[in-house]
């Protein structure tokens, strides 16, 4: 990968590592349902917002909207929908480690759907390596916390799923949509979907009171949601999407670096060698030889 595609994948791992503790934040006072569905909304008005002040043209055919509509099912409302509610009743390490399946679901799905995302030895060693590197990481929270439901671990793991399926569908159909619009417009029907199962299985809905629940919901949609689909959107079209997905494997870790820096915890043998396999795993899945034209074009030079 190049210098901007690590300095975006860094910043999109930190974005939305945070999101899970977000996400528990406001699940404390409003239900899973409709805090996608603010989530949603505040992510369209962002781009909403940028869209005008861009000036960007969007499609005029049903063709070039459908793609983008249902993303918005796959890639948001439903997944978004499953890992709330699963949160619920699961531990966010348990969460986070399920979360961390996501790659290796699309590593599966990729080779057989696209041409330049195939399986590799370095790819599936990076991909194992990474998922080791999350379960030490997340081991000290395991042995302290209850796996919860088999319901919500499910919930969690047919949302990588989602995940999976969505990040090569975008791959295969968006290449020429501009990227305000590949975040913004699937945002529409995820919006219009999640209210209208809020009204159907909230109701009546409550507002949110306390203030920080409204900065969690603001920090999902703008940052989560908005800013975050236009750099994933932008990777997977850059770097393929199995190479993009492996930023789950960054959630926990950030969640971890996070509370030793603002929360003064303790820096754990688990947290070096978590985050020393997340790293490596990394480099291996974006090792690539050098091809045999290149190297045999080295040796007519140096003849």
């Amino acid at each position: 990968m190049k210098f901007k595609h690590w300095l975006i994948f860094i910043l999109l791992g930190a974005i939305w590592s945070s999101s899970f503790m977000w996400i528990k934040i406001a699940v404390q006072e409003i239900g899973p349902i409709t805090l996608v569905a603010f989530r949603a909304l505040f992510g369209l008005l962002f781009g909403v917002v940028v869209i005008l002040i861009q000036r960007v043209r969007l499609p005029r055919d049903f063709k070039s909207w459908f793609p983008l509509l249902l993303l918005g099912l796959t890639n948001v409302a439903i997944p978004f929908f499953l890992i709330s509610w699963g949160e619920q009743y699961i531990d966010s390490a348990v969460a986070s480690i399920l979360d961390a399946t996501v790659p290796l679901f699309t590593i599966l799905i990729a080779h057989s759907l696209l041409r330049d995302d195939k399986i590799t030895l370095p790819k599936v060693l990076g991909l194992l390596t990474g998922f080791v590197g999350v379960v030490v990481l997340m081991s000290r929270d395991l042995t302290h916390a209850s796996t919860g439901s088999l319901l919500g671990q499910a919930a969690v793991i047919l949302a990588s799923v989602f995940y999976a399926v969505s990040s090569v569908y975008v791959r295969k159909t968006t290449e020429d949509t501009p990227g305000i619009l590949r975040s913004a417009v699937p945002l529409i029907s995820a919006s219009r979907t999640m209210w209208l199962a809020t009204f159907l299985f909230e109701s009546p809905v409550e507002m949110p009171q306390l203030g920080l629940t409204w900065v969690a919901l603001l920090w999902l949609g703008i940052f989560g949601s908005g800013v975050a689909f236009v750099m994933a959107y932008y990777l997977i079209h850059e770097i393929g999407p199995t190479r993009t997905t492996m930023v789950t494997y960054l959630f926990p870790l950030g969640g971890v670096v996070l509370g030793v820096v603002f929360l003064q915890e303790q820096l754990t043998w688990e947290l070096l060698t978590g985050a020393a396999f997340i790293v490596s795993s990394l480099a291996i899945a974006n090792w690539e030889p050098k091809k045999p034209e290149v190297q045999e074009r080295q040796q007519v030079t140096l003849s």
